[in-house]
């Protein structure tokens, strides 16, 4: 068993992406800034990080609904023994839809630094940093990432702030002042010289319609939240 161990880890080191995989199944991976990169891998061993001769960086392995056996399972682990350090942190994103392999394969991480492991918390699977998410809306937000536009609102949404400034509050405050409310028009002058205001009669409209929360993707963006903040106290 120990020989076939190494063999395995011997395969990682000259390259794990050299391992056949299906073309509708390629890893997804993206640059997060700050030297942050990205990982998605749907099958193990073949969606590994192939090992790179150039300095290694902090990464986001999102193993989230990733399929391995046994044999991928002790590959993995392998891999986070090598690459999860420190200085160059391993975040792996997983859910209860992860292969349970997979899982037992970073369940023991004590010996294992480097290595920071998101995810939603359930009976069956303890992250180290667990979110209140809905699964479905989990399931919306990793399926969005493969458009690369909503990489960026899927992390840091766009937040729409009411307007408050002093047009506003004049319409608020002083309705009858001219100009301080669309629904206010002025009259033409009068034969006797008096001007005359008119007030325009509003419009019914139906309730407005609650605009639903962006999408976030909170488990990724708790690890870029996490990275960030090591990245400002100088500990990566």
């Amino acid at each position: 068993m120990k020989l076939r161990h190494v063999l395995l880890f011997v395969s990682l080191l000259l390259g794990a992406s050299a391992l056949p995989r299906t073309a509708d199944a390629k890893p997804l991976i993206l640059d997060l800034g700050q030297g942050l990169a990205y990982h998605r891998a749907h099958s193990l061993p073949a969606d590994l990080p192939a090992a790179s001769p150039a300095r290694p960086q902090p990464l986001v392995l999102d193993l989230r609904y990733t399929t391995g056996g046994p044999d991928a399972a002790i590959t993995l682990a392998a891999w986070l023994k090598f690459r999860a350090v420190p200085r160059t942190p391993v975040f792996i994103l997983a859910n209860t839809e992860t292969s349970p392999a997979l899982r037992a394969a970073f369940a023991e991480r004590e010996d294992t630094p480097g290595l920071i492991v998101l995810g939603l918390n359930a009976p069956d699977f303890t992250p180290d940093l667990a979110l209140a998410v809905d699964p479905a809306t989990e399931r919306r937000a990793y399926d969005a990432l493969t458009q690369p536009e909503a990489l960026t609102t899927l992390i840091t949404p766009t937040i729409a702030k009411p307007r408050n400034d002093e047009a506003a509050l004049a319409a608020e405050w002083q309705p009858d002042r001219p100009g301080a409310h669309p629904s206010l028009t002025a009259a033409q002058p009068a034969d006797q010289g008096k001007r005359t205001t008119t007030k325009t009669a509003a419009t019914p409209s139906d309730p407005a319609t609650p605009t639903p929360p962006p999408l976030i993707d909170a488990v990724l963006q708790r690890a870029v939240h996490l990275h960030r903040a090591l990245v400002a106290l100088r500990q990566i």
